[in-house]
């Protein structure tokens, strides 16, 4: 599903406008990455939980030429699903 097939499923659920819908869903974005960044953590209880883990720089190596290169230090999320959404899917 991308993003506006998403809105389109907003806005016809709840009798928003598309633009409306729009809104919505880029403020609930805007809202766990804010809640990332100062919290490190999202929970969207019974859905899912977002968590922002700082990764350290490591070697790496460059698959072409074999030539050792440093991978830089970074923040990488991850998402873990909760009950509800697990039972949905099985």
């Amino acid at each position: 599903m991308t993003k506006q097939m998403l809105v389109n499923y907003i806005a016809e659920e709840t009798g928003m406008t598309k633009a409306d819908a729009t809104r919505a869903l880029d403020a609930m974005m805007n809202g766990i990455v804010k809640g990332l960044k100062e919290d490190g953590k999202v929970t969207l209880t019974g859905f899912c939980t977002f968590a922002a883990q700082e990764k350290a720089a490591r070697k790496g190596r460059n698959p072409r030429t074999g030539e050792e290169v440093t991978i830089p230090a970074r923040t990488a999320v991850s998402i873990k699903a909760g009950a509800k959404l697990k039972d949905a899917l099985n």
